[in-house]
């Protein structure tokens, strides 16, 4: 099924585009990374296939719906989500707790349901043992864990996650590739994300997007590359 795509969509800041002629189609129950040099509007990317940023010209589609015909959940972790500081009042259980909310009213007390999804996403991130501490007080690659397990609460049919390992060692890493396919295969997720870690992660993807320099103007097109050969590049 068909939950995402770009058609030859431009898009720029003030009168300079920094995408051009951008094609892209995301099926459901993909792993797909987009990369790209620093600079090649990979964040804006997904802000557009998002809706979040309006294209100068191209058309844009995101589903309404999910395979089950119902409205389609969608997580988005941006690189800023992480930026906690030091003062920051909530627990990583807090936190991570208050992303139940999206699946129903906030006006709604949460319940031992509630908790156990809640735990079950802590521990899914390694973060258990930490479920006390203040987040203001974690590394870099702990903000990355908690913000994911967060997302994974609100039990979302698109996962969509900017840079999800920075501040990850390699550990880490390979735990969150393993996690992302659990997600896929066992939940029917669909997930995105921003890597620059791309050899690490290619053993686990089914498609890469990559954002490359036009000949012509300098400016970006997006190409994709099949790793696994189950779907069809598009552009």
């Amino acid at each position: 099924m068909l939950i995402a795509s770009l058609h030859d969509v431009e898009f720029g800041y003030r009168d300079v585009p920094c995408i051009q002629q951008a094609s892209l189609e995301i099926q459901s129950g993909e792993f797909v990374a987009v990369t790209g040099p620093n600079g090649a509007a990979k964040s804006t990317l997904l802000k557009l296939m998002l809706g979040l940023l309006k294209p100068w010209q191209g058309e844009v589609f995101l589903s309404s719906l999910n395979e089950r015909g119902e409205r389609l959940s969608v997580s988005y972790v941006s690189q800023q989500l992480a930026g906690f500081n030091s003062g920051f009042p909530s627990t990583v259980y807090e936190f991570v707790r208050s992303g139940r909310y999206r699946t129903g009213s906030w006006l709604r007390r949460l319940c031992k349901a509630d908790d156990e999804v809640t735990e079950q996403a802590i521990r899914q991130v390694g973060l258990w043992e930490l479920r006390k501490r203040r987040i203001g007080e974690l590394s870099g690659g702990q903000k990355q864990r908690l913000c994911l397990a967060r997302a994974l609460v609100q039990d979302p049919d698109l996962l969509v996650l900017d840079e999800p390992t920075t501040g990850m060692d390699a550990g880490n890493r390979g735990g969150f590739y393993a996690l992302m396919v659990d997600q896929i295969k066992n939940h029917g997720r669909t997930v995105v994300m921003v890597t620059h870690h791309l050899t690490e992660a290619a053993p686990h993807l089914d498609r890469i997007i990559e954002l490359q320099r036009k000949e012509d103007g300098g400016w970006k097109c997006c190409t994709t590359t099949s790793c696994s050969g189950h779907f069809v590049p598009v552009g």
